[in-house]
């Protein structure tokens, strides 16, 4: 029996409530899961903080810069959580991989042409694990946050790992004392890794959700928990989720005086 062909009909009295969205649509946004850290990717990034024009993010803010800093910030879902219930504080995302950078630009870009909000976020297309005080001056942050990062599995991946000695350096040099690196993933091997490095840096402690709670970052947690896509995927399919926050502690210097 041959096929029936589809036929279409076209409208000519489409209503408001009908009409397409301005919202992009993530399926014309194909990309691939997870992207190298360390291929040559064709990025531009700025000699340093002081030569990056905020306002081109913020053109509502005059003079202000990102305090919350979503590394690997997938599809924008924690910057769009977060953006309403704090207006005041500048937010931006880096994300390496291009379609996935272009949908939470569009995305921005048409929730801010619907709404007064979300004039605070912004997203970047950048390799976090490079030149990031190339972005931010030191101790310019009062949030990092890694959500569900990629678990780079094998072995001789774990150099890749978003969380390592290296790069906790350049953390704690951004990040201002008495801010908080959030972490969240659904791999438990991957939890133990996180947990296990920010424990051993000196400039990081660990912190209990219900100590953040009572300071009254409920709403962040909460939106670390559940807003971004993989954190969605994880609750669909009844997994569990491993959260573990540090505070940016300060460490006084000593001085030591040899004798001569």
């Amino acid at each position: 029996m041959p096929k029936r062909k589809r036929t279409t009909e076209t409208t000519t009295t489409a209503t408001t409530s009908n009409a397409p969205s301005l919202l992009p649509q993530k399926k014309h946004y194909r990309q691939r899961a997870h992207a190298n850290p360390f291929s040559d990717h064709a990025l531009v990034y700025p000699s340093s903080p002081d030569s990056i024009d905020w306002s081109s993010h913020y053109p509502a803010f005059v003079n202000q810069k990102p305090s919350f800093a979503d590394i690997g910030c997938g599809f924008g879902g924690l910057l769009i959580a977060l953006a309403p219930q704090f207006p005041d504080t500048l937010m931006i995302g880096l994300e390496i991989r291009v379609q996935v950078t272009q949908y939470v630009q569009d995305r921005i870009t048409a929730l801010r042409a619907t709404t007064d909000d979300y004039q605070n976020v912004s997203v970047i297309r950048a390799n976090a694990m490079k030149f990031l005080p190339n972005f931010f001056h030191k101790a310019s942050l009062t949030a990092l946050f890694f959500l569900f990062p990629d678990p780079h599995f094998k072995i001789r991946k774990h150099k890749a790992r978003i969380i390592s000695p290296t790069l906790l350096a350049e953390y704690a040099y951004v990040l201002a004392p008495g801010g908080i690196v959030y972490t969240i993933t659904d791999v438990e091997d991957l939890a133990q890794w996180m947990r296990t490095h920010l424990d051993a840096h000196p400039l990081f402690q660990f912190v209990e959700e219900q100590e953040l709670r009572k300071e009254g970052k409920g709403p962040i947690l909460d939106a670390v928990y559940g807003s971004t896509e993989e954190g969605k995927k994880v609750e669909r399919n009844a997994g569990e989720k491993w959260l573990a926050c540090f505070r940016r502690i300060q460490v006084d210097r000593i001085n030591v005086i040899n004798d001569v």
